[in-house]
């Protein structure tokens, strides 16, 4: 208890939330302080490194989740169920859910959060780098199956509900009859980074505007907007 007293209240705070997240205590706590600091704050030094490794790691042993979960399913629906795991949506509401917002060190993550919409799943991501590059991949492995996908995915619902917005609008609009299309670009932010807005427009009308950190994020975020808007 004195030994864990001594550490910097900040370390305690990120310590417990490994604690909870993956059920182990980090050995190398710099890797997760660094999981948990964003570009904005500093711009030397980022989470972006670690979140790219994450992303990979995190794709693999998903991948082999559900190879061995469903042995009969084809290559075309297990990409499928994949995808929606780590989609950006997926991985930021699980990253707001499991409370990151309490832990990115940030310059001022309320006002950015609103424009950059995937800023709790990419830090999620870099501390699954983090984790691999703590404790292996066997364990790293381990943690993430039985801490995170096990707890947090429902596979029966991720099977039937269809996660592909912008199909759904554009057979909507082809039903009814709707012309409807994408004005998609690359904006600058405050922080002089940058990121993709779309307005889709239906008939003339914009309907939604989605970001993303490209075109393809952007429309999907735009025409989920407008599935919701539109209650399809």
């Amino acid at each position: 208890m004195k030994l864990f007293n001594s550490i910097k209240k900040e370390d305690q705070k990120i310590i417990k939330a490994i604690l909870f997240l993956f059920g182990f205590e980090p050995v190398n706590i710099n890797l997760y302080k660094l999981a948990l600091l964003h570009k904005s704050k500093n711009k030397n030094e980022s989470n972006e490194r670690l979140e790219y490794l994450g992303d990979a790691v995190l794709n693999l042993i998903v991948a082999e989740y559900l190879f061995k979960k469903y042995p009969f399913k084809d290559e075309g629906f297990l990409t499928k169920i994949r995808s929606k795991i780590v989609s950006r949506d997926s991985l930021n509401n699980l990253g707001r859910k499991v409370g990151l917002k309490e832990l990115i060190n940030f310059k001022n993550i309320d006002e950015f959060s609103k424009n950059y919409k995937s800023i709790f799943g990419d830090a999620l991501e870099a501390i699954i780098g983090a984790v691999y590059l703590d404790v292996g991949f066997e364990y790293c492995q381990e943690y993430i199956v039985k801490n995170i996908i096990i707890p947090y995915y429902n596979f029966d619902e991720l099977v039937n509900k269809t996660h592909n917005f912008k199909s759904k609008i554009l057979e909507w609009s082809q039903k009814e009859k709707k012309l409807i299309k994408f004005s998609t670009k690359k904006i600058t932010l405050k922080n002089n980074s940058s990121q993709f807005e779309s307005i889709l427009i239906i008939e003339n009308k914009e309907i939604s505007k989605g970001f993303g950190n490209n075109k393809k994020d952007a429309e999907k975020d735009a025409s989920r907007l407008a599935c919701k808007k539109l209650e399809l």
